[in-house]
């Protein structure tokens, strides 16, 4: 019985609480969101629009350019593609071949050192990583006297790859190829399971047969971010390719359309300048378009890793 009188009673749960769920903001504490927003858009879209304009303007000047041209015409991509002395054909071919060789050499070059880095073991592997991350504090810009030097000595040997060559200015690119892409890469590559490799290690595949049948196809899209970046920033690179590339035929679309804003036509040439530059941008844009899955997948899952 003293056994019965000391028990306690059971401590009852408290009734859980309902949480209120939290108010939906009010639009009047929004409008200054919506403000900057729009702002931001209107910012970003004003170039834009006024490049568009300008091409379609049928007077064709700086002075005349208006943002919403009264009359629209295609007079200016007439007078772009029938100017003999500046072959815009020409310059937007050599662009294509420049920015492709180089971005495909890049990833091919980007992709090997990030697989040795991600599978293998060696001395060296890490103060090669970091010293990849430092060289890309120093600016490109202090390599572009020793660059010229060399390539002028080199194209006295060999003259395809000199100054004002396509191939001469590839090779030049590749040489900052390595980098950022490498840790990017490297990233992606880590996220490919190692049973993988010994699995295919113990069938008797060797390194250069796991990377090119089995480790490329599983790492696609960082490839194909890598390549976009790549692509994008030859296609549009102007300092190198300046210096470089000194005949009109062998310009690329940046040096060209730079030469018509310069001397006395600057004027009479803006409305051709903008239909050039109109036209510069469809590339990217598509690209960008058609590879938008790939982009955000390989660059997320790399950099996260």
């Amino acid at each position: 019985m003293s056994g019965i009188s000391d028990a306690r009673p059971l401590a009852i749960p408290r009734a859980v609480e309902k949480v209120a769920p939290p108010r939906p903001s009010s639009p009047r504490g929004m409008w200054w969101r919506h403000g900057l927003a729009i702002l931001a858009l209107v910012w970003s879209l004003f170039p834009i629009v006024f490049i568009i304009s300008a091409a379609i303007n049928p007077a064709g000047t700086l002075n005349t350019a208006e943002l919403l041209p009264k009359d629209m015409s295609m007079i200016n991509f007439d007078a772009l593609f029938s100017d003999t002395s500046r072959p815009y054909l020409t310059w937007y071919k050599n662009s294509m071949i420049i920015a492709g060789l180089g971005s495909l050499a890049s990833v091919f070059i980007g992709a090997c050192a990030a697989y040795a880095f991600s599978r293998m073991r060696f001395t060296g592997r890490r103060p090669g990583l970091l010293a990849l991350l430092m060289l890309q504090m120093f600016p490109a810009l202090l390599a572009f006297v020793a660059l010229y030097i060399t390539f002028d000595g080199v194209g006295n040997v060999f003259p395809a790859f000199g100054l004002s060559t396509s191939p001469g200015l590839i090779l030049a690119y590749l040489g900052g190829a390595m980098g950022a892409n490498v840790w990017l890469l490297k990233g992606y590559f880590d996220t490919v399971p190692r049973e993988l490799d010994e699995a295919a290690k113990v069938d008797g595949a060797s390194h250069a047969r796991i990377f090119f049948t089995m480790t490329l196809r599983l790492v696609m899209p960082i490839l194909v971010t890598v390549f976009m970046l790549a692509f994008v920033g030859l296609f549009s690179e102007f300092m190198l390719a300046s210096i470089f590339l000194r005949d009109v035929d062998s310009q690329t679309l940046g040096v060209g359309l730079w030469s018509m804003t310069k001397g006395n036509e600057r004027n009479r040439l803006f409305g051709q300048f903008c239909a050039g530059a109109v036209l510069a941008s469809l590339p990217v844009v598509l690209l960008y378009l058609g590879f938008q899955k790939q982009l955000v997948g390989g660059l997320t899952q790399g950099s996260v890793k």
